[in-house]
């Protein structure tokens, strides 16, 4: 099942920002016990000319609006890391 979450992340965010470098981890082995089990707990590290002139907190809108249809469903925590090409 989180393969399948990994995937639909990846798409999710692949299709709405065209990103040059996309990578999705599982991290809900980190989480275990504390809540949020079977929701999934996930690393985003992207790169895309969408974040060129946004701030951090607009990337994350970005990647959060992208992400809209799993959350909080089927993301409990995401860590993402953002950035524009050449950073």
């Amino acid at each position: 099942m989180t393969a399948e979450k990994v995937d639909q992340i990846y798409n999710l965010l692949a299709g709405a920002l065209d990103p040059d470098s996309l990578e999705v981890v599982d991290e809900g082995y980190k989480h275990l016990g504390h809540g949020g089990e079977g929701k999934g707990h996930f690393l985003v590290r992207i790169v895309s000319p969408a974040f060129t002139g946004q701030s951090a907190i607009g990337r994350h809108r970005l990647v959060y609006g992208a992400l809209a249809s799993m959350m909080p469903d089927q993301i409990h925590a995401l860590a993402i890391e953002a950035k524009a090409p050449g950073e």
